[in-house]
């Protein structure tokens, strides 16, 4: 068992979330769907045999889901990070996980259930760091400019040319 499992508070919608994500990501799958009995109904309010809790796996990690009802929602001070090799990868994630929901900025989405995410090319971290910092100033002004990451774009704002030499540079 994990020593830190997520665990993500819906209003009713619970099992559809963990199906939804559980059939975009590989190595993942319905765990155990726990439901509300006679105690838990008369504690939460929640209908007696209605689904409480989904434990589920994406991409290996655990994660738990509760049908708690709409005192809580979701806000952007907690994200998933999806670290994508390729832009294939980015493009896939992005296309699945904003479907229904909102397409944000620099690589951040909203999915239908209001669950933020980022969805982030694995190269990102290298472009923005080093040690010549007018590369990572160009990187962050060009991804600042995007809503899904571009891979390409990125490079590209990296391997600017030096304006001070006229040279053009390459990662």
């Amino acid at each position: 068992m994990q020593k830190i499992t997520p665990f993500l508070w819906f209003d009713g919608r619970a099992e559809e979330a963990a199906k939804f994500y559980t059939s975009i990501f590989r190595k993942s799958k319905v765990l155990n769907v726990a439901r509300y009995g006679k105690a838990a109904e008369q504690a939460s309010g929640r209908p007696q045999g209605s689904v409480m809790t989904v434990e589920f796996q994406l991409a290996g990690q655990n994660f738990v889901a509760l049908n708690g009802g709409r005192q809580f929602k979701f806000t952007e001070a907690v994200s998933f990070v999806v670290n994508c090799k390729t832009q294939r990868e980015v493009d896939y994630y992005w296309k699945k996980l904003s479907a229904g929901g909102k397409e944000v900025q620099c690589g951040w989405l909203k999915d239908r259930y209001g669950v933020s995410w980022q969805i982030v090319p694995t190269i990102l971290g290298e472009l923005l760091g080093g040690k010549d910092a007018a590369k990572g100033e160009r990187v962050m002004q060009a991804l600042l400019k995007m809503v899904k990451l571009d891979i390409q774009k990125l490079k590209q704002a990296y391997g600017s040319t030096d304006r001070a030499s006229g040279k053009r540079r390459r990662l």
